[in-house]
C-alpha cells in the first residue's frame, strides 16, 4: 500500500485545514517545498500536494506547486482547482505524476471520462463525501450525486485511482471513514486512495486490511502523533494495485 503525505498550500505557505473550511487554518511550514523536501528525506515514496487557493477559486499558487515539482526525486500528484483540460495537462508537463480532478469530474462526468482516456494512468477522481453526498468547490457545496454513484460513471474513464475522503474526518483526526472506503472498493475495479482522519499506524492498517490501494495523511504526521516511518512498515504489508510512477 502506498503512502502519500500531504502538503496542502495556501498563500503560498504549507498549511492543514479541519473539514476543509479555510477560516480553520494552521500553517506547518512556510516553504511548502521545505515541508515536502523533509518528506522525501523521511523516506516518502510519494507526495500529495493540494494547491488549496486552486480549490476555493482564489488565486492558486503555481509557483509553489513548481517549485516541489522542480525540487524533488519522488513522484507528485498534484489536486486543487485543475478544472479545464488545459490546466490539467499543464501541471503534468511541468512534471507531476497525475493530476487529481475532483469539482470537474463530478460536474461534468462526461468530459472527464474522455479526458481520463486521453491520458492513460495519469488522472485521479477526488471523490469527496459529506453527508453522503459528494463535495465540490473546495468542499464548499454539496452535489446531489453519492459518493458509489459518481464513482460507478467515472470508472469508466479507467482512471488510475479514486481518491475518496470523507469531508467530515479531514484533519479531525476522527478516524477513516473505513465504511465508506470499502462501499467505494466493492463499487469499482479501480485503486482506491484513502484520505481523511488517519490518526494511527492501527487506522493504516485497517485501511490495508480493508483494501485500500494507497493512504493520504497529513495532520498526524505534522501533528508528530505518527511516524513516517511506522506508517511505511506497516503499509509495506498490504498489496498495492497503484503505481508509485506511471508510465508516461
Amino acid at each position: 500500500m502506498l503512502v502519500y503525505p500531504a502538503v496542502d498550500i495556501a498563500k503560498g505557505r504549507c498549511v492543514r485545514l479541519l473539514q476543509g473550511r479555510p477560516q480553520d487554518e494552521t500553517v506547518y511550514w512556510d516553504s511548502p517545498a521545505a515541508a515536502a523536501l523533509h518528506w522525501q528525506q523521511a523516506g516518502a515514496r510519494a507526495l500529495h500536494v493540494v494547491d488549496l487557493d486552486g480549490a476555493l477559486a482564489r488565486d492558486s499558487n503555481p509557483g509553489a506547486v513548481q517549485q516541489i515539482l522542480g525540487a524533488l526525486r519522488i513522484p507528485v500528484q498534484v489536486a486543487g482547482g485543475l478544472r479545464s483540460a488545459a490546466a490539467v495537462r499543464r501541471v503534468l508537463q511541468a512534471g507531476a505524476a497525475r493530476a487529481v480532478i475532483g469539482t470537474r469530474a463530478a460536474r461534468d462526468p462526461d468530459w472527464a471520462v474522455e479526458l481520463c482516456r486521453q491520458l492513460p494512468d495519469r488522472v485521479v477522481f477526488a471523490v469527496d463525501a459529506r453527508e453522503g453526498r459528494v463535495a465540490v468547490e473546495g468542499w464548499q457545496k454539496l452535489t446531489e450525486v453519492g459518493p458509489t454513484e459518481l464513482a460507478r460513471r467515472l470508472a469508466e474513464g479507467r482512471p488510475a485511482a479514486f481518491l475518496y475522503t470523507d469531508v467530515a474526518r479531514d484533519g479531525m483526526l476522527t478516524r477513516p471513514h473505513f465504511e465508506g472506503v470499502e462501499a467505494l472498493l466493492e463499487a469499482v475495479d479501480v485503486p482506491v486512495i484513502a484520505s481523511g482522519g488517519v490518526a494511527s499506524v492501527q487506522d493504516v492498517r485497517r485501511l490495508g486490511t480493508c483494501g485500500a490501494d494507497a493512504v493520504v495523511i497529513g495532520k498526524a504526521l505534522y501533528e508528530g502523533l505518527i511516524e513516517l516511518s511506522e506508517v511505511l512498515e506497516v503499509a509495506s504489508q498490504f498489496p498495492s494495485r497503484l503505481q508509485e510512477t506511471p508510465q508516461k
